[in-house]
């Protein structure tokens, strides 16, 4: 595998940890899969990464940012994911979409998206449901066990590693500008992968809040 056809050095990607996958394998995840490490994690292979990465990154460019929603639940994943709708411009929801999001004119928080890239199947499920309800495109982030029905364009990636959630999402904001022409190249890219991962603080705070409404309930 050739690092001159990656979107990004083969080394940062191993060191982000992106390939490195759970013990569990659903079905449609199989064909990612490079090999299976003696303490029985799955591999998912690179190249497969990088190629749908850039996939993604061209279909999400030929939409315009308003009909685009992007979606997360994990803690991890909400910091790298807000910050990507943040650089491509489009509509973030954190946490569960309310049932009748996409499928329900009468809410006051009704939209009508014509895109939604999702960071895990399992935590936003119903964000999942309510597009296939309307036969909205998902293009979603994979781990080995996540199911994978419903989604248009997989990404298989570790969807739960804070490097690995930054690195894949930092990929897709500077492809997707540079796809609709805002860059033109990767040096034009002004952000940085740690630009997309939970600070300290922000991680702190965000676990208390989510303890407190625990207790609360």
């Amino acid at each position: 595998m050739a690092e001159e056809e990656l979107l990004a050095n083969q080394n940062d990607y191993l060191e982000a940890g992106i390939h490195i996958a759970t013990k569990v394998k659903s079905p449609g995840m199989s064909k990612f899969i490079y090999k299976v490490r003696e303490d029985g994690l799955y591999l998912l292979d690179l190249k497969s990464i990088d190629s749908r990465i850039e996939v993604a990154a061209a279909m999400i460019a030929r939409y315009e940012p308003k009909d685009i929603v992007v979606t997360a639940s994990r803690i991890y994943a909400i910091a790298a994911a807000q910050k990507f709708a943040e650089i491509i411009k489009v509509r973030f929801i954190q946490g569960r979409v309310t049932p009748g999001t996409f499928t329900n004119p009468l809410r006051p928080d009704f939209i009508e998206p014509k895109l939604m890239v999702i960071s895990d199947s399992r935590n936003e499920k119903q964000a999942v449901n309510e597009a296939r309800q309307v036969g909205i495109p998902i293009i979603g982030l994979s781990d080995t066990d996540n199911s994978t029905k419903f989604l248009d364009l997989i990404i298989p990636a570790n969807n739960r590693g804070r490097k690995s959630l930054a690195f894949v999402y930092f990929l897709m904001a500077r492809e997707v500008l540079k796809k609709r022409g805002e860059i033109s190249s990767n040096d034009e890219f002004k952000y940085q992968v740690g630009d997309f991962e939970l600070k300290a603080d922000a991680g702190r705070q965000r676990i208390h809040s989510a303890t407190a409404s625990a207790a609360e309930a």
